[in-house]
Order: structure tokens, then sequence, then C-alpha cells
């Protein structure tokens, strides 16, 4: 058997594992990044990407469908080709894996496709597609392996009738009824998706409500989206199972009273959370806590000696840009960098409709963490800019500052492209920045990154275009 050594070996190419693998080829280290199926891992081909542009395609025939309130009239019936619209996603796809590619070799990566098996500590065996295989050895050893969506009980992902998140962006028809198991994030992106398309969404949700970790100002935006698409919610219930009925399938919910409630529909699909791929990492020594993912320090530095880990399978944040951070850290530091963990904000966006994004603390978090704060909140009804762009109003932006200091300890935006305007927010809270910060500086009018400026004065009682507290 061939074997080939190196400095550095990733065994991953997911958002940590290329840019960490990109990161260290441009520090001169004799890298090769292993893949087992696809350049860019679950997120851009299975994962964020795709269900951005199904999420974005659903709601570019949503907003054509109600155009008419701007004077814009489509003749005849606007409908949808899921199988040209699956097309177009794939296309996307395939340039950026094709560019993954090209980073990695143009920065003097080696790729390997297969399958990485350890033999003990550092050592793996990758199984190629052909199926020869190949010894490595390396210095330094990336875990970069990822996660996988959680399978429950009764719910088989391998029957037609049951999706995961990769299932459900892969349809080329669209769902008459559709239930959600799990009133995440995934499954409220998926099922609002979904709903826009003409599908009747039912979530079953286990918790008090949907989006159970945010800000109850923010759910309450969501939910009242949802109730207006039409979808239904089911909360403190449990999915005990499913039969096939007349008419399709039939879920059944344990309600909290114990009693059984039926949801007819054609497919489940399966939300509740990811688990970390750490089967495979059983010969490599490295240390698991309790729910099986990777014990990591400040510099992603596993128990055993050389041996890192990033992204999912460490747990901390299960965010692709997470990952990239970590990923480039893990690579400076075996380049000889004193580099450490030091983000104090990793900001997270949701997809539904609204969208949602959040930097550092949220209100309750902040006051849970011991607190005193001074909040501000500037709807996007007041944002003149977000009237001229004939789509939603709804939302806010809410800045919560230290009672103490005024410092930005976390900003909230529900609202149209939260997405794009919360990186100013971690801008913010990684500056240590103040209230002032924000509200001093310009921004250009008209636009919705007003709302950050405006928010941050309301806070102060300083603000302008609303009312401030008195």
């Amino acid at each position: 058997m061939e074997t080939l050594e190196y400095d550095a070996v990733v065994v991953g190419a997911g958002p940590g594992g290329y840019p960490c693998a990109i990161r260290l080829g441009q520090m001169g280290k004799n890298t090769l990044c292993i893949e087992k199926d696809n350049w860019g891992g679950v997120c851009l081909n299975v994962g964020c990407i795709p269900s951005k542009a199904m999420i974005s395609a659903a709601k570019r025939y949503q907003e054509l469908k109600s155009s008419a309130a701007l004077g814009i009239n489509i003749s005849g019936e606007v409908t949808v080709d899921m199988a040209k619209t699956q097309e177009w996603k794939q296309g996307i796809v395939k340039r950026l894996t094709g560019g993954i590619d090209f980073l990695l070799k143009s920065n003097g990566v080696d790729r390997m496709l297969g399958t990485a098996d350890f033999t003990g500590g550092k050592g793996i065996v990758v199984t190629k597609e052909d199926g020869s295989q190949v010894t490595v050895k390396a210095d330094n050893v990336i875990l970069a392996v990822g996660s996988r969506p959680i399978e429950i009980p009764g719910f088989s992902y391998t029957d037609s009738r049951i999706w995961d998140s990769t299932k459900a962006l892969a349809q080329t028809e669209i769902p008459n009824r559709l239930a959600v198991i799990g009133g995440g994030y995934i499954g409220l992106e998926m099922g609002m998706m979904f709903a826009k398309l003409g599908t009747q969404v039912t979530v079953v949700e286990m918790g008090d409500s949907v989006l159970g970790v945010f800000d109850k100002e923010v759910v309450k935006v969501v939910t009242k989206k949802m109730k207006k698409l039409g979808m239904k919610t089911l909360t403190n219930v449990r999915a005990e199972g499913w039969e096939e009925g007349d008419n399709g399938a039939i879920l059944k919910v344990r309600k909290a009273d114990g009693t059984m409630q039926e949801v007819e529909c054609d497919n489940i699909l399966v939300t509740v959370g990811r688990r970390p791929n750490s089967e495979q990492l059983a010969n490599t020594g490295v240390a698991l806590n309790e729910r099986g993912y990777v014990i990591t320090d400040d510099q992603q530095k596993t128990n055993v000696d050389g041996v890192f880990a990033i992204g999912d399978i460490t747990g901390r944040t299960m965010l692709a840009h997470g990952a990239s951070y970590e990923g480039e850290l893990a690579a400076e530091v075996i380049a000889g960098h004193n580099r450490h963990y030091q983000a104090l904000t990793v900001p997270a966006v949701v997809f539904t409709d609204p969208e949602i994004g959040i930097a550092g603390l949220q209100e309750h978090e902040a006051i849970e963490k011991g607190h005193t704060v001074k909040v501000g909140k500037v709807p996007f009804a007041a944002l003149g800019r977000a009237m001229t762009t004939g789509g939603s109003t709804d939302g806010f932006f809410k800045v919560v500052l230290d009672d103490v200091d005024n410092r930005v300890l976390g900003v909230t935006i529900v609202g149209p492209n939260a997405s794009d305007l919360i990186s100013e927010a971690a801008l913010a809270v990684e500056l240590w920045a103040e209230g002032l910060d924000l509200g001093l500086t310009i921004h250009p009018h008209p636009t919705l990154g007003e709302g950050m400026m405006e928010a941050a004065k309301h806070a102060l009682g300083e603000a302008v275009h609303v009312a401030n507290k008195k």
C-alpha cells in the first residue's frame, strides 16, 4: 500500500476544513485535504447554500403573486417548475464546489476524494472511489468531519415519506401537505419555504413555542407571518409514530394531557437537530464529551498531540462561519502563530420570513447574565427604505446596551435583510463599541441600515424618528 507523508492532513472539506487547508497552504505547509463526498461538505452541497437558493425561489414566487399593490400586473397564472428550480440550484452548487477545488489547488493543497479510516493516533488509511487504498501520515491532523441530522425512533429516512433536510431540498414536486417535526430554525426555514409554494404545513414542537431560544418579541413577528401563510403550529406535543392512511400518511402526536392527536400529511420532515460524526474517531484517542463532541482547547487542540478538531464535531457553534474561523485558527497555530479563540460573538442568522439576525446577547440573555440593560428598538415600519422596497415592513432592530457603560452587549434584528444587516452589529460587539459609536456613525439614507443607528440612539434616549422612553 502506498504511503504519503505531509505536514498536515485535513479530514473533511466543509466550511471548516477547506479554509483550514487553504490557510495551511498559504503558510507553506505541505497539506492534504481529504473529502469523502463533495468539496464544500454538507453546507455547500445539501445545507446552507442549496436551502437559501430554494428559500429565495419561494420568496420570489410569492412576491410575483402579490405584486399588484405595486402596480405590477402579471397576466396568467404564476407557476413553479420545481425540476427547473432544482436544476438552477444545482448549477449554483456545481460552480461553488468547482471554485473550492480550484482554490485548494491554487494554494498548493493536495486533494483526495475517499473515506478516511483512522488506524490509531494520527495514522489514516484512505479508501478512494475506485476501491484502492493509501496510507497517509502527517505531523498534524485536523478533524473536520462534521455532523448529520438526528434520526428519531420510528421515523427512518430510508422511507420515502420521511424527509431530512437533504431530502426536502431535493424534491422535484411540491407536496400538498407537510408535517414538520421540530420548530427550530431549520424546521421553520423549510416549512415557510414550502408554505410559500402552496403546501399546507403543520409544525409539531415539543416545547412551549417555536424558536424557543429566541427573543419572544422576535418569535411573535415570525409566528404572525406563519399564520398569514396558513401554517399550523402544535406546541407541547411529542411525535410518537406514523402510519399509512387512506390518503397519505398519518402522524401521531401525544399532547401534554396524554391524549393523542393525528395529523394527516403527505410527507414528514424531521428537523430535531444534528449529531456529531464522532463514531469514526474511536481509534484516534481524542476525548469526547458526554454528547459525543470532541473536546478542544482555545487553539482547537485535542488531548492527542498534533490532532486538532474544528467545526460541528466540536459542538461550539454548529455554524458554517464559526467552523471557518476555527479552521483558520487551527492552521495558524500549526504554522507557529500564537493565536487563540477570542471571538466575542458568532453571529447567527435565520432565513425565516422575516429573517432573523443576532450578534452578541439577546435582551433576555443579557439580563440572565446579570446585566442591567438599556434597550433601543426601532420598527422597520419607521424606515422609508423598508416601505419603498415593496416588501414586508414587519419586524424591528433591537440594540441592547450595558446600563453601566453603554457598551453594546448585543443586537437583534428581525425583518427584511436581517442576515445582511447583522454584520455591523457583530463588529460593534467585537470592538466593545458604545451605543454612541453606532448612533453617531452617519448611515446613508434611505437604507435599511439606518435602523441600527436609530435603535442605538433610542437606547440612549436620543432617537429622532421614533418616540423616546420617558
